[in-house]
């Protein structure tokens, strides 16, 4: 065990104490942090508006602030933008942090002095803590990778403007800066493809412990790395990797594929951070689901999905919340952001401690026949069959065809780009539609009534994703390729990728 880790372990071992002790108390903080929030922002222009001064109760609060989208606080942004201070949080952001949107173009969200640890002190308590758990605190005696958008940032009426995980780089203490891989040059590069280029030239031959990223960009970043050094697993290159960690998109679908590539399974750790907050980490490696950030300048409510678009939502806090259920994630937090939907779907696996699994996106399911189809149950789906068939896939997506070009019933159209195919196309696509009906009871009724007919599997070819994403601007980074499609926007697209006719069950 080198110096840093040396040293790094009984603050890690500080830290792992108090998320379990911030776990055993979840309730009590989020009812804390609700009264801090009310109180620093009465002030606010926000705060006047919506009488934070009257509130008194949560109750209160759904009443005076409702529901909003980004969309729905632009007029309150708009004015941040313009430099205004004391708008959503007491002065002015440090910075913006720019991210797309589905209807706004691009979307700025606050990051202030006071949400900044939320990021910052989240991502590195999560990391300590899962190290020291796991007997790898000499993971930071090696390089570490963290693959992310370009560091550079611009300027928006005297606040700084980037990509969150470009942000980030800026707040990296200095005592882990010796470690990281790539250098800042390589960092800045846009091409996400000449990125990857340059970020294996500087970790062949390195002491790499650590690869943080996105698990496609991951794969693809292990493929570059392979193909230059004729290797025949990422292990031979660096035979003390010990963490993967990860983020964003399920990680099943590329398991297999990112095992082969490794040469050994990398002990992974999940997080689930977004821009407007770091939400949920792993917290035990033996446990499902992550554990809910509840101690972090964040106020949370849960919307049960089916009230999304009520008038009048239920709005529950913690200790309302029930097992198995999907509920859309509301924050209200540090930075400003009040009643805010990030879109994101979750069901609660725990409760003591709350541990939650992301189960979906509010504006990505596939309910074209009402059947509301959602991303854990596609990818649950999917995984029960690729299990049993030993398939790999680099990615897939799934949209409704709702007028075939035959004559045939409508149905679910799965564009899927495999790395190791099954030996019966065919069986695989009955498997997944067999494991999708008993997850699905709607779907399941469609099939029956003859309403849908079952799955069709479209084969793509290699690196048909990567064309895909490249053509729209979004090739790496913190960009993913939505599970699930209401239209056909993304199928479009992938035609042209199309190598084999379609496979019907």
């Amino acid at each position: 065990m080198g110096w840093k880790s040396k040293t790094i372990r009984p603050f890690a071992k500080i830290i792992s104490a108090k998320i379990k002790r911030d776990a055993a108390q979840a309730v009590n903080d989020q009812h804390r942090i609700f009264r801090t929030l009310l109180s620093k922002a009465r002030q606010t222009s926000f705060g006047h508006d919506h009488g934070f001064k009257q509130i008194q109760s949560h109750a209160d609060f759904a009443k005076n602030v409702p529901i909003a989208t980004y969309e729905e606080l632009q007029a309150y942004i708009g004015r941040v933008l313009n430099g205004e201070p004391n708008v959503l949080w007491p002065g002015r952001p440090l910075y913006l942090a720019k991210t797309s949107g589905t209807t706004s173009g691009v979307k700025y969200i606050p990051i202030t002095k006071a949400s900044l640890p939320n990021h910052m002190n989240t991502a590195r308590n999560a990391l300590l803590s899962f190290a020291f758990r796991k007997k790898r605190l000499s993971i930071f005696d090696g390089k570490l990778i963290f693959m992310s958008g370009s560091p550079e940032l611009s300027n928006k009426s005297g606040m700084k403007v980037g990509r969150l995980s470009g942000i980030v780089n800026h707040e990296i203490p200095k005592w882990a800066l010796s470690n990281q891989i790539p250098t800042y040059d390589t960092n800045c590069i846009e091409d996400w493809e000449a990125k990857l280029d340059a970020m294996a030239e500087e970790s062949i031959g390195s002491d790499l412990r650590l690869i943080s990223g996105i698990p496609p960009w991951v794969q693809m970043f292990y493929e570059v790395l392979l193909k230059k050094t004729g290797k025949d697993s990422i292990k031979e290159l660096f035979p003390n990797f010990e963490i993967f960690a990860y983020g964003g998109v399920n990680y099943s679908p590329y398991k297999e594929s990112l095992k082969n590539l490794a040469g050994f399974e990398v002990p992974s750790f999940e997080t689930y951070p977004a821009s407007e907050g770091f939400i949920a980490f792993q917290d035990e490696s033996n446990e499902d689901g992550l554990l809910l950030n509840s101690n972090s300048g964040i106020f949370f409510e849960f919307i049960p999905v089916s009230e999304i678009h009520a008038d009048n939502p239920i709005r529950l806090t913690l200790e309302d919340v029930e097992l198995h259920k999907d509920y859309v994630v509301i924050l209200n937090n540090n930075a400003g952001l009040w009643g805010y939907n990030i879109g994101d779907t979750i069901q609660f696996v725990s409760k003591a401690p709350y541990r939650l699994v992301v189960s979906g996106r509010v504006k990505h399911y596939t309910s074209a026949f009402g059947e509301h189809v959602i991303a854990k149950e596609v990818e649950s789906a999917f995984a029960q069959a690729a299990a049993s068939h030993k398939v790999q896939v680099n990615e897939f997506t799934v949209a409704p065809q709702v007028n075939p070009v035959t004559n045939n019933l409508p149905y679910h159209e799965w564009f899927i780009e495999f790395e190791q195919e099954p030996q019966d196309l065919k069986k695989f696509a009955l498997d997944i539609d067999q494991h999708l009906r008993k997850q699905n009871i709607y779907y399941d009724d469609l099939i029956k009534g003859n309403i849908l007919q079952p799955l069709i599997i479209r084969k793509l070819k290699k690196s048909s994703f990567q064309e895909y994403m490249k053509s729209i601007g979004k090739l790496g980074g913190q960009n993913k390729v939505p599970r699930l499609s209401n239209d056909r926007k993304i199928a479009k697209q992938l035609n042209q990728y199309i190598v084999v006719d379609e496979v019907e069950v």
